[in-house]
């Protein structure tokens, strides 16, 4: 298959251009700039702004699968500003591909577009599935508004596939590549009463989540892509701090001063989410990292 990918110069879009690339399929990756060309005889840089209509949509109606990622980081203090960059760089992006395919109607395209558990808002420790109602903080109307934008190709298309992405645990970036310098150093704490849920996935399961929805082609609708063993914030900082061998010797981080270095982003980080990916379980999806030790020691051993 052709497969046109967004955000594929990215920590998650990296390592499944290369896994794609290595099931046979020729993959266009879309960047601001393609000075340095990939590595890999299946692996194409189209420039672009994925935010700007441009040329490079007549490469992405020339494909089979469109793989949407793009989007600033959300890993970042939220102001006004930051806020309206978060939104306009997941909006602007699907709402391009969305009108480029309405445009082409392209019956036989696939879609997979990101999106995040934020969806859900904060729900203390129920759990959560993809049927669950949306919230209404920020991070929830902003993956609601996504998801709206990505669902309008539906008319058009063979199938589109929404993932909700748990935090993405992997090897060389992001939360863990965050964190590690923390707990180097004997900083390493729990974030304000520790008892918010962090639901995670490993990048590996990630990958392969992508690569099963692509094969599999009766597939199509919401997916929460996170390990079935989703934890709470106390429970993550001990098992990174024992895999370390770092002593968790400093108190809780309060949740005043996260506020004031993360803006609005503290309120994610202290109250969290616990999702399950039901849908995957039910189709028999086999997880190769179902618990927080397991996946941390693949990543920090």
């Amino acid at each position: 298959m052709n497969i046109f990918i967004t955000g594929g110069t990215g920590f998650i879009g990296k390592p499944l251009s290369v896994a794609l690339s290595g099931k046979g399929h020729r993959v266009y990756v879309l960047t601001r700039s393609s000075k340095n060309p990939a590595h890999d005889n299946n692996i194409t840089h189209v420039d672009g702004d994925p935010a700007i209509k441009g040329p490079w949509l007549e490469k992405l109606m020339e494909c089979d699968v469109v793989i949407n990622l793009a989007g600033a980081s959300i890993f970042k203090r939220w102001t006004p500003a930051y806020k309206e960059t978060l939104i306009k760089s997941r909006i602007d992006t699907t709402r391009n591909i969305v009108e480029e395919i309405a445009r082409h109607k392209k019956s036989d395209l696939l879609l997979i577009s990101a999106s995040a558990v934020g969806y859900y808002g904060f729900h203390d420790d129920e759990l959560l599935d993809e049927n669950a109602a949306p919230g209404n903080d920020f991070l929830s109307s902003l993956s609601k508004e996504w998801e709206m934008v990505a669902l309008k190709a539906l008319s058009y298309v063979a199938r589109v596939i929404l993932n909700r992405f748990g935090i993405v645990l992997g090897k060389g970036g992001g939360a863990i590549h965050m964190m590690l310098p923390l707990f180097r150093y004997w900083l390493g704490s729990q974030l304000g009463n520790g008892r918010q849920y962090f639901s995670w996935i490993h990048l590996y399961d990630l990958v392969n989540i992508f690569i099963y929805q692509i094969e599999n082609r009766g597939l199509s609708g919401i997916y929460n892509c996170t390990a079935p063993n989703p934890v709470t914030n106390r429970e993550l900082t001990r098992a990174i701090a024992s895999i370390m061998k770092k002593p968790l010797i400093m108190p809780p981080v309060p949740g005043v001063m996260l506020k004031l270095v993360m803006g609005d982003f503290a309120d994610t980080l202290l109250k969290g989410q616990r999702v399950i990916p039901k849908r995957l379980l039910n189709e028999g999806y086999s997880f190769k990292f179902q618990e927080i030790n397991q996946a941390l020691d693949d990543i920090l051993l």
